[in-house]
């Protein structure tokens, strides 16, 4: 296959072996081309800054630039990239914060290889690649991004216009509580307030408000 029909594949990832294994699994496919390879997620913004990519797999957890926060990035600098998450860990909140900042797939490292390339040719067709645990979540928008029934509460009582101290009242607890769930709430989003976390909770189908 021409090199110029191949998927143009770039590796981010801050652990070598990672990187070394990846590409040796996808560098022997023919479809396949590893254009590129990072370690941390400033140098994968660089990268895409100069050379055209067509799918991203970038490691969820690394130090300085998140995976989360890297996939922010590209969207305004590799706007036509897809990109597939991997981690070691299938945290709830993980997923739903990187399925909000733009990740097509969700790849574990241990995944076997034929998973790994099925999931790159996936995204590259413009599909999602997600484990079907977490694709059922999706598709009956049910990911909560790891709230739990009360914060899940608190949010949709601040969504309908609620205060602090109309939600402690309503709930019978004190404002100082619904003060610490809104913080865990906002970080468990990724989000900076109460309002960014209302749009993104709604735009995810974790609440709805009437």
């Amino acid at each position: 296959m021409e090199s110029e029909n191949k998927i143009r594949l770039l590796l981010v990832d801050d652990h070598p072996i990672v990187r070394f294994g990846l590409s040796a699994v996808l560098g022997i496919q023919q479809d396949i081309s590893v254009v590129g390879t990072a370690d941390n997620g400033a140098a994968a913004l660089a990268f895409l800054a100069q050379t055209p990519v067509d799918v991203i797999l970038l490691d969820l957890r690394m130090p300085e630039l998140s995976g989360v926060k890297t996939l922010k990035r590209i969207r305004d600098i590799a706007p036509r990239a897809r990109s597939i998450i991997l981690s070691s860990f299938e945290c709830d909140e993980e997923i739903y914060s990187a399925v909000s900042a733009g990740a097509q797939g969700f790849i574990h490292k241990q995944a076997p290889a034929e998973e790994i390339v099925n999931a790159v040719r996936r995204v590259h067709r413009g599909k999602q690649a997600f484990p079907k645990r977490i694709a059922n979540l999706l598709a009956n928008n049910k990911l909560t991004a790891g709230l739990s029934a009360r914060e899940l509460e608190i949010l949709e009582l601040v969504a309908k216009g609620l205060t602090n101290k109309e939600v402690a009242h309503t709930l019978a607890i004190s404002q100082f509580t619904v003060r610490n769930h809104l913080k865990n709430i906002s970080m468990k989003l990724d989000v900076r307030d109460r309002t960014e976390a209302i749009v993104a909770a709604i735009q995810a189908g974790i609440i709805t408000v009437s």
